[in-house]
C-alpha cells in the first residue's frame, strides 16, 4: 500500500496552517507597532518563525514545542503583546504524539516565563505583566489544546487497536480454514493411499507366500505408500503447530535418493562442504526441492540416471538435481504445480531457482538458498 499521496497532502496542509498562523501573528504584531527599530524587526522575525515552525510539528513535535515557546517569550520581551497561538498548536501536536509530560513541563515554564518577558519589555507593574501574560496565553486555551490532542491520540489508538483486531481475526480465520482444508485432504488422501498400500502389501505377502520373487516396482509402491502416509500425517501435525513431528529436512535426503533407486533409476548423491546448522525453513525447502525433482524425473523424464548435489557454502546452500532424460535444449519448459511450488518456496527465502533443460540433454534444477550464519 502506497502512502506517498497522503503524506504529500499532509505536508501541504501543515505548510498551509503554518503560513496562515505566521501571517496572523505578523498582522497582529504590525497592527500594534508603528516603529521600525532593530528590536521591532527582531520581534517580527520571531512572530514569523514561530508560525512557520508549525510546518514540522508532525515530524518533530517536541522541538517545535520548544521553538514556538521560545519565540513567544522572545516577542513578548520585545514588546509585542500578541497571543501565543503557534504555541497552542504545538501543544496540541505534542500531546497528540504522546509527549504529555514534556508538554506539561514546557507549559508550566511558559506560564512562568511570560510575565518575566512582559517585565523585560518595559512594564514596571507586576499586575500589568501578569495581565499581559494571561492575555498572551490563556490557561483555558492551553488546557483545551492539550485536551484536544489527547482526545485525538486516544481515538487514533483505539482505531489502530480495532484494525489490529480485525487483522488478527482475519488471520485466525485463514489459519482455521487452512487447517480445515489440510484435514480434509489428509482424510481423503490417506484413505486412497492406504488402499494402495494395503493392496501392495497383500500382493507382496502373496508373492512371498508362493515363493515368487517380489517385483522391485511393487516394493517401491509399498514403501512409497508408507512414506506418503507419514508425510501427510507430519504435514497435518505441522499445520496444527503442536511440535510433535518435526518436518523432513536434509538428513532425510539420502532416503529420497535410495527410494529413487528402487524404481530403477541410477541415482547418486554428492555432498560437498562442511555441513552447518541451517534455518528450519531452508532445511525443509532443500528437502522439498530434492523430493519434487526426483518425483518429476520418475514421472516425466524417462531418465536412466540422476545426480543430486548438495553444496554447503559459507553463505548459501546450493542444491542441484540433474538427469539424462528426454528433455533437450530445444524443449520448451512448461512449469507444473511442483516447479511453481519450488519457485515460491525459494523466492520466499530470498533465494534463486533455475529449472530448465540442459544443453547436453536432460533436465536440471539448480537452487541457491541464502543462509545467515549470524542469526
Amino acid at each position: 500500500m502506497s502512502t506517498g499521496r497522503p503524506s504529500v497532502r499532509a505536508g501541504v496542509r501543515d505548510w498551509a496552517i503554518a503560513v496562515g498562523v505566521a501571517a496572523t501573528l505578523l498582522v497582529t504584531g504590525l497592527s500594534g507597532q508603528n516603529s521600525a527599530t532593530r528590536l521591532d524587526l527582531f520581534g517580527y522575525a520571531l512572530l514569523t518563525a514561530g508560525g512557520l515552525a508549525l510546518a514540522a510539528r508532525r515530524r518533530a513535535p517536541v522541538p517545535v514545542l520548544a521553538v514556538t515557546g521560545l519565540c513567544a517569550v522572545g516577542y513578548q520581551a520585545a514588546g509585542f503583546d500578541v497571543p501565543a497561538v503557534a504555541y497552542l498548536f504545538a501543544v496540541y501536536a505534542a500531546v497528540r504524539a504522546g509527549h504529555r509530560t514534556i508538554t506539561v513541563a514546557a507549559s508550566v515554564t511558559m506560564l512562568a516565563a511570560l510575565p518575566l518577558a512582559a517585565l523585560a519589555s518595559g512594564l514596571h507593574d507586576m499586575g500589568e505583566a501578569l495581565a499581559q501574560a494571561r492575555g498572551a496565553l490563556e490557561l483555558a486555551w492551553l488546557i483545551a489544546a492539550g485536551a484536544a490532542g489527547e482526545a485525538l491520540r486516544q481515538a487514533e489508538r483505539r482505531a489502530d487497536e480495532a484494525e489490529r483486531t480485525r487483522e488478527e481475526t482475519a488471520r485466525r480465520r485463514a489459519d482455521e480454514e487452512r487447517l480445515h482444508i489440510a484435514r480434509e485432504l489428509h482424510d481423503s488422501l490417506t484413505h486412497q493411499i492406504s488402499v494402495i498400500k494395503v493392496q501392495a502389501e497383500v500382493a507382496v505377502h502373496v508373492a512371498r507366500k508362493r515363493g515368487e520373487q517380489v517385483p522391485e516396482a511393487l516394493l517401491a509402491i509399498q514403501e512409497a505408500g508408507r512414506e506418503a502416509t507419514r508425510e501427510l500425517r507430519a504435514t497435518l501435525e505441522a499445520l496444527r503447530d503442536d511440535g510433535k513431528s518435526p518436518p523432513h529436512g536434509l538428513d532425510r535426503v539420502p532416503e529420497l535418493v535410495e527410494r529413487a533407486r528402487t524404481t530403477g533409476l541410477d541415482a547418486k548423491l554428492t555432498i560437498k562442504g562442511q555441513r552447518h546448522d541451517v534455518p528450519a525453513a531452508v532445511d525443509r525447502t532443500a528437502y522439498r526441492i530434492v523430493q519434487e525433482s526426483l518425483t518429476n524425473i520418475a514421472r516425466h523424464a524417462a531418465a536412466a540416471t540422476a545426480s543430486v548435489r548438495i553444496d554447503h557454502r559459507p553463505d548459501a546452500l546450493v542444491i542441484r538435481v540433474d538427469d539424462d532424460g528426454k528433455a533437450t535444449s530445444d524443449t520448451a519448459a512448461v512449469p507444473g504445480v511442483g516447479l511453481l511450488g519450488m519457485r515460491e518456496r525459494v523466492t520466499a527465502l530470498g533465494g534463486r531457482l533455475r529449472a530448465a533443460p540442459r544443453s547436453e540433454g536432460g533436465f536440471s534444477v539448480h537452487a541457491e538458498l541464502p543462509v545467515d550464519r549470524t542469526s
